[in-house]
């Protein structure tokens, strides 16, 4: 009788939770699963938004129609220019500007708040006023260059196909950094001192300390926060479209970019869910390697 109790009592807690989970499973199953089932639908399906006459089942053939683009390939150049650059960047920056705000100086509360403004700044303002800034005619950028006697002539940064990529990676690391900033200074302020100070004592300096200390207690922020921002640099289609829409002649036109072209410019949904399910494979690919790393991590910290 007891065991009948309890298992009652157990069924009845599973019962509750189950029925306290069920407006959040909804919720993921109509605004998540439902929307990705029919992307993955629609991409073997012909599907236009203005030739209803276009219908059926469509094989491959919306992913042959994506890879015999003619700007496909360089598509796939940008992304992972943009993706690898602006992380690697954005990390970069994001331990430089860590290490030096862990650091016991006047005014360094003041500091650590202000280096967390780019990242509240909406993506749309960030990108137009960078675009204003960087205006050939009248931007502030270029006339501090000039003063500066850097360059005689005023520059295009994004209407020039040999700079436009670079300074969309450049704006987007600079508004990006400070979310890797606080990141790695939270996990700087649970370093125990011990370590370091032990170091010290074994005449360790400050670049031996770092790396041979901080960094390696940095390795689960680190692993986690790439990953996250590998995704959403990847997949990223509003900071590109504010600032140059995918031009100048598709120097900066990304994969997410090359979606939209598809479903909102030729009205090709099919086409343009092929694409999305192709970029979809790759990151279920980036999470099971993620996953593999962690668990690997995880492992060896235990």
């Amino acid at each position: 009788m007891k065991t009948s109790s309890k298992l009652t009592r157990d069924q009845r807690k599973l019962k509750t939770a189950f029925i306290m989970l069920l407006p959040a499973l909804v919720f993921l199953a109509l605004l998540i699963a439902f929307p990705l089932g029919k992307v993955i639908h629609d991409a073997f399906t012909h599907v236009h938004l203005i030739n209803k006459s276009m219908t059926g089942f469509a094989g491959i053939e919306n992913f042959k129609t994506i890879t015999e683009d003619e700007h496909f390939v360089q598509a796939v150049k940008n992304t992972i220019l943009w993706t690898i650059f602006s992380v690697a960047g954005e990390y970069l920056m994001g331990m430089i500007t860590a290490v030096l705000l862990n650091q016991k100086f006047k005014g360094r509360a003041i500091f650590r708040t202000c280096i967390f403004i780019p990242w509240l700044v909406p993506i749309i303002v960030a990108g137009m006023t960078w675009d204003w800034m960087l205006n050939p005619e009248f931007g502030i950028v270029n006339y501090m260059l000039k003063n500066m006697g850097l360059i005689s002539n005023s520059i295009n940064f994004l209407g020039d196909s040999k700079y436009a990529l670079a300074t969309v990676i450049f704006v987007n690391i600079w508004r990006s950094f400070p979310y890797y900033t606080i990141s790695f200074l939270s996990a700087m302020q649970s370093i125990p001192g011990d370590l370091a100070e032990a170091a010290s004592i074994d005449g360790a300096g400050m670049f031996r300390r770092f790396f041979s200390v901080t960094l390696p207690q940095l390795r689960s922020v680190s692993l986690v926060i790439l990953f996250i921002h590998v995704i959403w640099t990847a997949v990223n289609f509003d900071f590109i479209w504010v600032m140059t829409e995918g031009g100048p002649n598709y120097a900066t036109e990304t994969l997410p970019v090359m979606i939209y072209r598809y479903s909102m410019r030729k009205f090709d949904v099919g086409a343009a869910s092929a694409l999305s399910t192709m970029m979809f494979t790759v990151m279920v690919v980036l999470f099971i390697f993620y996953y593999r790393k962690r668990s690997q991590l995880s492992e060896d910290m235990a």
